[in-house]
């Protein structure tokens, strides 16, 4: 198998770690970092023996694949312009900011076939693909994700932020349409929801509550899924993962074997794979748009809310 050329663009905190990992791949060589600011590219650039360069047109001619780590709202623009100069692209979620500008990717990468892997790193948490050996028809999903304030990604809100992580992986386990979403949140430290509740129902009667907050002291990751023989429950960050079920008049509980691994370089080396041996993305543009669809409904719920709320203390 051939070595692929990877590259990022956007050298901040998550392009920075994206070029970390490539460094270290055995089916990739990283050997191009671009980013609007080209004190900051080069700067990341020689910590992982990369080549820092000015223009998308540059990287582009160095690199087979790019992680594309710049602000959302520049996602279409970067994207699709990689897209077209002939690379693989895998976007940091979410894949826009507007289902419109998802769709627009999506084509794009049809138009010019290429691979384009959204970046919902739990997908490739290992405690999650046991998990989901053990799954056959959930009925209530239960997600919290909470993390202390970030200082990074505030120009969205925690829905985008966080929540759509969970979203996704709800939607891949349901595989069902979503028959309605009840959902609150509040602006705390930021102008976006700093702390969200949505519940959704599907049509095959799940249901699934979902949390997240970027204001908590501590951090927290665990899902739960309820089906009719068991539950399961985990906890991304911990790696780890039980199955409970009833067995007479007791509860039973078993942890579940988790090889451990680090989930951007799993995904990453899936999004290497694909390239090279010309496979489906592990998350498609289209599960990236379905679950910013989501997320950004819920958005609206909430800041509907906010508004009405306003109106009636005014």
């Amino acid at each position: 198998m051939q070595t692929i050329r990877a590259g990022v663009a956007g050298a901040g905190a998550m392009g920075r770690n994206h070029a970390r990992v490539y460094s270290l791949l055995d089916n990739a060589v990283l050997t191009a970092v671009y980013d609007a600011d080209e004190a900051r590219a080069a700067t990341v650039a020689a910590e992982f023996g990369a080549q820092a360069v000015t223009s998308l047109e540059a990287l582009a001619e160095l690199c087979d694949v790019a992680s594309v780590a710049v602000p959302t709202v520049a996602h279409r623009t970067v994207g699709c312009r990689l897209m077209e100069l002939g690379v693989h692209v895998l976007m940091e979620k979410p894949i826009a900011p507007t289902v419109a500008d998802a769709q627009v990717l999506v084509e794009t990468a049809q138009r010019s076939r290429r691979v384009l892997q959204i970046g919902h790193i739990e997908r490739f948490n290992p405690v999650l693909r046991e998990l989901e050996k053990k799954l056959s028809h959930p009925r209530f999903i239960e997600a919290h994700r909470l993390s202390p304030f970030p200082n990074r990604s505030i120009d969205i809100g925690v829905v985008l932020d966080l929540m759509i992580h969970d979203l996704e992986i709800i939607l891949h386990l349901v595989r069902s349409p979503i028959a309605s979403i009840d959902a609150v949140g509040v602006a705390v430290l930021t102008g976006q929801e700093d702390i969200a509740n949505a519940r959704l129902r599907f049509d095959n009667g799940c249901v699934a509550n979902v949390t997240a907050s970027r204001i908590s002291p501590e951090r927290l990751r665990k899902l739960r899924v309820f089906q009719q023989d068991c539950y399961l429950s985990l906890d991304y960050q911990e790696q780890s993962g039980h199955i409970h079920w009833k067995e007479g008049m007791e509860i039973k509980r078993e942890a579940v074997a988790v090889e451990p691994g680090e989930p951007l370089r799993l995904e990453l080396e899936a999004f290497v794979n694909s390239v090279a041996v010309g496979a489906a993305p592990a998350v498609s543009g289209q599960q990236g748009t379905a679950a910013l669809g989501v997320a950004l409904e819920i958005t609206r719920i909430i800041h509907q809310g906010l508004n009405d709320s306003k109106n009636a203390i005014g």
